[in-house]
């Protein structure tokens, strides 16, 4: 304790030495220099584009993993992240801009964005001139099903009303997914602000597919369905991919779709951060991203589609889960503003009661 005591008192006189030669507040230090601090979806940039990344510009990544656009939303509003960039889909990039959580986007420091599909940007309706946001991936959350354990099944969102398979799947812990995916059974949008086709996505949830579900989940649905636990499962096919990696029998014997009806589609989205503290390092990410080569690798790993990047389709190697067709009839969640408290009072009033 007297070593850290005798330390600090010097520590202070020569802060106070410098401060005394100008008359100025010595600078303050960049504790965070050299690094970059980002906040992405789980299973979503694979390491050796990190340690590439790190490997060129000699520095260090700091990578935190979000579940759910609510838990990622509700720490950055808490404040104190310290985060540089985080990925949120395209109905939040909405909510944060209006809220002023986000840095305008200088784009003559991306040299890359030419490679942005112009189908995409079209589609990115909350911010089609990249002022706060972009693109990242444009894709969908669809159903895995283990065929070795339900060799038939319908390729829809009914199969959650199957009660044979009751204690045997599970849907996303996703306001958002799982209500649009109700409302498209019943040929609304995903995004309808009318309180009686809300109401009946509701009730078609709660009498038809969530007495057969084990849990909504986020978090745990690709491991429970590697370990068996889960034979069908909502969610994305980066993650349970990535969990029966190992597994060769299962991972042969398991389909991955998105039903024909449609559902909710994302566009996620790189973002800066208002007051991040390494904006150089992240427009330099930014641009990373998007070279085609770099693009490729992101999209090989996980099995998508190169749907956000042109030119690094022609340097993908990998088959991909599903198709950029089977994004047709898909639509991209937009933000609801006030009618959002309509869903919200639908699924935490009623669907997650005694969940």
């Amino acid at each position: 304790m007297k070593k850290i005591g005798v330390l600090l008192v010097a520590v202070i006189a020569v802060l106070t030495s410098c401060q005394k030669k100008d008359g100025a507040a010595p600078a303050r230090v960049e504790e965070t220099a050299g690094k970059l601090y980002i906040y992405n979806w789980t299973y979503y940039t694979p390491d050796s584009v990190i340690r590439k990344f790190e490997a060129e510009y000699g520095v260090t990544v700091v990578y935190d993993e979000f579940a759910s656009n609510e838990d990622m939303y509700a720490k950055i509003q808490a404040g104190g992240s310290g985060y540089d960039i985080v990925f949120p889909s395209g109905d939040y990039v909405s909510i944060m801009a209006n809220q002023g959580m986000l840095e305008k986007i200088d784009t003559s420091k991306l040299s890359n964005l030419g490679n942005i599909d112009p189908l995409v940007l079209q589609k990115a309706t909350y911010d089609p001139d990249m002022e706060y946001s972009v693109p990242y991936y444009w894709g969908a959350a669809g159903v895995a099903v283990n065929t070795a354990k339900v060799p038939d099944f319908e390729r829809s969102w009914n199969i959650f009303a199957r009660t044979d398979l009751k204690g045997r799947m599970t849907m996303l812990d996703d306001m958002r997914e799982v209500m649009g995916d109700a409302l498209v059974s019943l040929g609304y949008s995903v995004n309808t602000k009318d309180p009686a086709e809300i109401e009946a996505a509701k009730n078609l949830i709660n009498d038809s597919w969530k007495p057969n579900l084990v849990k909504f989940d986020a978090e745990a649905f690709g491991k429970g369905f590697a370990n068996g636990d889960f034979w069908v499962v909502q969610g994305y096919a980066e993650v349970v991919f990535e969990e029966i990696a190992g597994n060769e029998e299962l991972k042969d014997s398991t389909v991955f779709f998105i039903p024909e009806q449609g559902g909710p589609a994302y566009i996620d989205s790189m973002c800066i951060l208002k007051g991040a503290r390494n904006l150089d390092l992240a427009y330099k990410f930014i641009d990373f991203i998007h070279r085609p080569e770099i693009y490729a690798e992101f999209a090989d790993y996980f099995g998508f589609p190169a749907t956000a990047n042109i030119p690094a389709r022609q340097y993908q190697n990998g088959t991909p889960y599903y198709q950029a067709a089977d994004l047709a009839n898909t639509e991209l969640k937009d933000d609801l503003g006030e009618a959002l408290e309509l869903y919200n009072t639908a699924w935490f009033d009623s669907i997650r009661i005694g969940d």
